[in-house]
């Protein structure tokens, strides 16, 4: 697995959040990357970084697996977020990260980065909520449909475009979805007019998950809305929104 350090980004705070309200003061963040390059984990690493820290985040960036071995280090943590696409997950690793996250250490992340993460691992599935298995047509233009007007995520926003990715998942219905898409069937007649969680939040023990299927490169943060969902999400995960 080949990983580089992690760029620097301009600090823009957005999404109603105000930087002078600091809601990360005293908590801790732990990001780890890496895996497929082509999701541009560390260009995308480089938006929330600094912008974690403006809202008053301790932030560690790791480009280690093994950073979930350390049970002290997990410990510690308010969030994790992690941006790691394909790669594998040892035995021992996989249980750190998922006795934290029962434990009460909370969990966000996007696309590949989060639920196209580590296919062999099942039970890790069981927490994000989803799985990854398909892109109908690559890159394409589709529409990101609100399902949720009040929650704190997604509350303001309304529908909005993509040219990107439109992921097909396989999800577990006990997530609480706050945006979904309709696939036309103009790639696989057979999905016409399925309506395909995008983002979604849910509990895995004691500890929140977040997920938004936006986020394929780095670019696709540019649209305002994909966002502000990444970004209140985060908050919402580290019980800060």
């Amino acid at each position: 697995m080949k990983h580089l350090a992690a760029g620097a980004a301009t600090t823009v705070v957005t999404g109603g959040v105000s930087a002078q309200s600091k809601p990360g003061t005293g908590k801790s963040v732990l990001i780890v990357w890496g895996g497929w390059s082509g999701h541009e984990p560390e260009q995308c690493v480089a938006i929330f970084e600094p912008w974690l820290r403006s809202q008053g985040f301790s932030v560690e960036v790791s480009t280690s697996l093994d950073s979930y071995r350390d049970s002290t280090k997990m410990a510690a943590q308010n969030l994790i977020i992690q941006a790691v696409t394909m790669s594998e997950l040892t035995a021992q690793q996989e249980k750190g990260l998922l006795d934290a996250v029962r434990g009460g250490v909370n969990i966000a992340g996007w696309h590949g980065g989060l639920c196209d993460s580590f296919r062999q691992n099942t039970e890790y599935q069981f927490m994000t909520g989803g799985q990854w298995v398909a892109h109908p047509g690559g890159v394409i233009d589709y529409r990101v449909n609100i399902a949720n007007h009040t929650d704190p995520i997604t509350r303001g926003l309304s529908d909005f475009e993509m040219h990107s990715e439109q992921y097909y998942l396989h999800v577990d219905p006990a997530n609480e979805v706050l945006a979904t898409t309709t696939f036309t069937g103009k790639y696989a007649p057979w999905i016409e007019g399925v309506v395909m969680p995008v983002a979604w939040k849910r509990r895995y023990g004691s500890g929140r998950v977040f997920y938004s299927s936006l986020g394929h490169v780095a670019k696709d943060f540019e649209v305002p809305e994909v966002l502000t969902i990444m970004r209140r999400g985060m908050l919402w995960a580290a019980d800060a929104l």
